[in-house]
């Protein structure tokens, strides 16, 4: 099966962004980190060989480790990171792990799975490389990121041209990160969205914000050619038209799947079997039991 994504793209895109890195543009990732390592202090353990894969920026270890819930980070990633402070780095490819069997007990992956080409085999990879009762943490954009500029563009690019290109990423849902954590094999699966909008004077600043963090478009079949002036205009009044908040300003929608899911381990809690409950929920719930009629 072709790549859906163009990795070699997506590696030059981050590198022009970190090379002109504009202070302010790396929100989203701040954004996620500081869930992340929230959700992590409510863990009652310490981990002592803890990853962050495929993250971009330092800033969700970082985040974590200030927590003073681990050890410190090593990091997997397709390019040299800023900020590291001597830590360990790997360089692998966006759909490998690059980790030993059982070499880590906390893996975390912010904003990185919604650009693998294999989803599926990053999961099983990743849980391969968890001990057992590791914990993996991932955040990633759901299904509706940039729905706004998405509809834009497709109705500016239809009503100039006739036709219509794939210029946004496609994103998967909630339930799918929630079949793919139990396919991999994680026990104790758990996945929640937060819907995050961000505010903008108008489409071209949000665009110049996705340049900027180097997260346009790098799918293998894109258009090859640009999109012209008059479709972006078009769009930029569409976006208004149907998106704006009565000050004027537009909204942007970056719903943010949180996972997360355990290696098996006996420690952990088990399902009772069915039948083998020994209160009856009339008792506990203090009301009469009454039968259904056949």
């Amino acid at each position: 099966m072709d790549d859906l994504f163009d990795h070699s793209l997506l590696a030059r895109r981050r590198a022009r962004a970190l090379a002109a890195f504009t202070p302010g543009v790396d929100f989203l990732i701040r954004r996620v980190a500081e869930d992340m390592a929230e959700r992590l202090m409510v863990v009652e353990r310490r981990f002592d060989a803890p990853v962050q894969l495929h993250g971009g920026l330092p800033l969700a270890a970082d985040a974590i480790e200030a927590t003073g819930k681990t050890a410190t980070f090593s990091f997997v990633d397709s390019a040299p990171l800023p900020g590291l402070k001597g830590r360990k780095l790997t360089i692998a490819a966006p759909d490998l792990v690059a980790l030993e069997p059982h070499s880590a007990d906390l893996v975390i992956s912010p904003l990185a799975l919604h650009i693998t080409n294999d989803t599926p085999g990053v999961m099983v990879q990743m849980r391969r490389a968890l001990k057992p009762d590791g914990l993996l943490l991932a955040a990633t954009p759901a299904a509706g990121t940039l729905g706004e500029l998405r509809e834009s563009l497709l109705a500016a690019e239809s009503e100039v041209t006739g036709g219509a290109n794939a210029r946004i990423h496609p994103f998967a849902d909630i339930r799918d990160y929630g079949a793919l954590l139990q396919r991999a094999g994680f026990a104790l699966p758990v996945t929640d969205i937060e819907d995050v909008v961000v505010r903008y004077s108008d489409m071209f600043s949000l665009l110049r914000d996705l340049r900027a963090m180097g997260m346009t478009s790098v799918l293998t079949g894109r258009s090859r050619q640009p999109i012209v002036r008059t479709v972006l205009l078009r769009a930029a009044e569409i976006y208004a038209e149907r998106f704006s908040d009565p000050d004027g300003r537009i909204r942007a929608s970056f719903p943010i799947i949180h996972l997360s899911g355990w290696v098996p381990h006996d420690s952990q809690q088990k399902p009772l079997r069915p039948g083998s409950a020994k209160t009856r929920l009339a008792d506990a719930l203090k009301t009469p039991e009454r039968k259904l009629p056949r």
